[in-house]
């Protein structure tokens, strides 16, 4: 889910309809993407997408949980289907939605699972939602750039990363086309490249520690 590549889609007439990806979104909805590992999720990423769902006034955050990020070890990663239980555990709300879209497009990179999803949902108003400690990161993900001219991405502070974020070299990069956080509810409307970092009280919850607890 969470880097671009070379494209290893489903081919269009072999593509799963609407219903088959889990979630109906109608033109002029503002629906906020999360990916991720998921591995396992945890409060801390309910505050994430609960924060984005309410700074930005979205209809549906949809939680789209990874295959496998290329980042981390295989062996570390539970089932796809186990980590969708997990994750529905803390996307409460009616708004919010679990989907293993990326599974069934056969999509393992973001930028490929955004283009799609624009195709194949015209008039949606997406935003790519994300925890600060994964824009420190950010631009390890190949073709990132071209995921911030996508679609607008909106940032929630997350502990101990703040500093590493807002100085990362996408940060930098993108710079220019960083919003107040006043004007966050606007951001769906925007025009890619634009992105917004939003603070707020951190939920202190971490994947790493719960594993390592696990292990323990």
């Amino acid at each position: 889910m969470w880097f671009a590549g070379p494209a290893r889609l489903v081919p269009e007439a072999g593509r799963p309809n609407a219903q088959r990806l889990g979630f109906h979104l109608e033109p002029g909805m503002r629906v906020g993407l999360f990916g991720g590992s998921f591995n396992p999720a945890h409060e801390g990423h309910a505050h994430v997408a609960e924060t984005a769902m309410r700074r930005l006034e979205l209809d549906r955050v949809i939680w789209l949980v990874s295959p496998q990020n290329p980042l981390k070890p295989t062996h570390e990663t539970r089932p796809v289907a186990e980590r969708m239980a997990n994750a529905r555990r803390w996307a409460r709300g009616s708004g919010m939605i679990v989907s293993d879209a990326e599974t069934r497009l056969g999509s393992q990179y973001t930028i490929d699972t955004l283009r799609v999803l624009r195709a194949r949902y015209p008039g949606v108003k997406f935003v790519w939602v994300m925890g600060a400690d994964s824009l420190a990161t950010f631009h390890r993900w190949r073709g990132w750039t071209q995921i911030m001219r996508e679609v607008p991405v909106a940032v929630i502070s997350r502990p101990w990363i703040a500093l590493k974020a807002r100085t990362s070299p996408a940060a930098r990069r993108f710079a220019f086309a960083r919003w107040p956080a006043s004007a966050a509810a606007r951001l769906p409307d925007a025009k890619s490249p634009a992105w917004v970092y939003l603070t707020g009280p951190l939920n202190f919850a971490s994947s790493t520690a719960m594993r390592a607890r696990q292990k323990g």
